[in-house]
């Protein structure tokens, strides 16, 4: 019978570190990056102008054509404020790091509806409606 060696690896203790994220790590920008930036899907447009000023931090992802987040480090901090300040239907904010786990959660679960029809629709079926 051949002699079978079990390795264990033993996690050190930056490795367990890795899973309690603060938001103060040095790839957010150490103490001056205490928030994570996030984008609510339902309400974005996908007009792509935060992809375009901030690119490092945000893009637009394929199936739905929503803006997300892709590197919280992407881009500095002003750049990325600008993105939020000049969305036009004010989808994106900072949220406190320690609640970004929770929302990205919650997005699984979110309806997404598709662009070409904004809403359920409601609106445009009574505005045809009452022009007929």
């Amino acid at each position: 019978m051949d002699n079978l060696t079990i390795h264990t690896k033993i996690p050190t203790s930056s490795e367990s570190e890795m899973c309690d994220r603060t938001g103060f790590e040095p790839e957010l920008g150490g103490e001056l990056r205490q928030n994570a930036v996030f984008v609510d899907e339902t309400v974005c447009i996908g007009c792509g102008h935060c992809a375009h000023t901030a690119s490092s931090t945000f893009f637009l992802e394929e199936d739905y054509g929503r803006a997300r987040v892709i590197a919280q480090d992407g881009d500095e901090e002003d750049l990325v404020q600008e993105a939020i300040d000049t969305c036009p239907v004010d989808c994106i904010a900072w949220v406190n790091y320690n609640d970004l786990n929770k929302l990205e959660e919650a997005r699984k679960y979110q309806v997404i509806q598709n662009l070409g029809i904004i809403g359920d629709g409601a609106a445009l079926r009574r505005a045809i409606t009452n022009n007929i």
